[in-house]
């Protein structure tokens, strides 16, 4: 067909326009370890996980694909893709990619779903599985710009992010220093905005850079 490109010319645009991709498909190995077979238990799991459980309702209408801002800026990023990809039990392509900690948690599928799939929650359940089956550590989503850090020697214990958060995440510990839960953690940012003792950090993630370098 006139004016088409042959797969592997495309997959290599792509691969040049981010740096940082790992493929769904033609990856091999994941962490030097050869990538086993398909998990058919994998939907399964994901359903039984919180944020996870409206998954079954999907019918692939791609509305979510189509409303997604990541989608705009990283194309391969594609929420009906990696339903798919759970549907096919590609448990350890999945869990152990980078696209995973890609979505901004904008709510912007779970406004247009028909059938209340919530995708933005299922990707929370995915992130809760790879951490909790060490594909990815707490380290690694501070690293990634997935989770806030309280710096200890910093906090005056002033309750400002207890009370600022949304979602109650910050506690005092036991030892009256604020802190924050890696894996619970929206890191939308507040908690880093309003602390007088600028105490609390958050690195830029993957997907923000990429979201500001397109200007969505």
């Amino acid at each position: 067909m006139r004016g088409s490109q042959p797969f592997g010319q495309k997959e290599g645009m792509l691969a040049a326009s981010i740096t940082t991709r790992v493929s769904f498909y033609s990856q091999d190995v994941i962490m030097g370890k050869p990538v086993s077979t398909m998990n058919p238990a994998f939907n399964s799991e994901v359903v039984a996980t919180p944020g996870g459980e409206h998954l079954n309702s999907c019918f692939s209408c791609g509305a979510c694909s189509g409303i997604c801002p990541v989608s705009q800026a990283i194309p391969e990023f594609d929420p009906r893709k990696i339903i798919h990809m759970i549907r096919m039990g590609m448990k350890e392509r999945l869990l152990a990619s980078d696209f995973l900690w890609y979505c901004s948690s904008c709510q912007s599928c779970v406004f247009v779903c028909p059938q209340d799939v919530r995708f933005a929650e299922i990707m929370g359940a995915l992130a809760r599985l790879a951490v909790q089956e060490g594909f990815v550590s707490k380290q690694d989503l501070i690293d990634k710009g997935k989770a806030a850090q309280v710096q200890r020697d910093l906090c005056v214990s002033c309750l400002t992010c207890v009370r600022v958060c949304p979602w109650s995440i910050p506690k005092i510990d036991s030892q009256g220093v604020a802190d924050i839960d890696v894996e619970a953690c929206r890191a939308c940012g507040i908690c880093v905005e309003e602390c007088p003792a600028r105490a609390i950090t958050l690195h830029e993630s993957a997907d923000g850079r990429l979201l500001a370098a397109c200007g969505l």
